[in-house]
C-alpha cells in the first residue's frame, strides 16, 4: 500500500489563520516540503506568537523563503493529483488547504482524508497512544515522518498494549 501523508503548519489556530508550511511524503519514497509566503495573499496578516513557539518559524523567514500561494497550489496539484492524501488532523488541515486554494482560485486536485478512513477504532486508539506525550518541535516534514511511523507501527501490530 502506498500511503501519502500531509501536514501543515499555520500562522495560528483561529479562524483568521492560514497555512505557512506544507509537507507530504509517500511510503513509496516521494516527498516535498516548502514554506508559503503569506504576503502573496491579501489579508493574510494574522500571526499568533503561540503558534510560532510551536513551529519556530517567524513571519519574516516565512515571507522571505516561502513560495507564493499560487505556486504552492500548483505544486501540490501537480504532485498529488488524483490521490487520497492522509491527514492526522483533518479538520485543521482541511481548513488551511481550503483557505489556500480559495485564495488562489484553484481547485484541489487531490482528496484529503482523515485517519478514520485508514484505521479502525482500535487502531486509532493505538495511534493516539503512540503519539501521546511525545512533545516535539512541530515542523511539517518531521510531523509527516512521525505520522507515517506511528501508522506503520499500528498496522504492523506494534501498538502499545493497554492494561485493563
Amino acid at each position: 500500500m502506498n500511503l501519502i501523508c500531509l501536514d501543515l503548519e499555520a500562522s495560528g489556530l483561529g479562524p483568521r489563520s492560514y497555512p505557512i508550511e506544507v509537507a507530504w511524503k509517500s511510503t513509496a519514497g516521494k516527498s516535498d516540503n516548502f514554506l508559503i509566503n503569506p504576503d502573496s495573499v491579501s489579508g493574510w496578516d494574522f500571526w499568533d506568537e503561540y503558534a510560532e513557539e510551536l513551529h519556530n518559524l517567524c513571519r519574516t523567514e516565512v515571507c522571505r523563503k516561502g513560495v507564493s500561494a499560487d505556486a504552492a497550489c500548483t505544486r501540490l496539484n501537480e504532485q498529488l493529483a488524483g490521490q487520497d492524501v492522509l491527514s492526522d488532523a483533518w479538520e485543521f488541515d482541511d481548513f488551511w488547504l481550503t483557505r489556500l486554494f480559495e485564495a488562489t482560485g484553484q481547485t484541489m486536485a487531490f482528496r484529503l482524508i482523515g485517519l478514520p478512513a485508514l484505521l479502525n477504532p482500535e487502531e486509532l486508539l493505538q495511534f493516539q497512544l503512540i503519539c501521546k506525550g511525545q512533545w516535539r518541535q512541530h515542523r511539517a516534514m518531521s510531523d509527516v515522518d512521525h505520522i507515517i511511523e506511528a501508522i506503520l507501527k499500528v498496522r504492523a501490530g506494534e501498538g502499545i498494549e493497554r492494561s485493563v
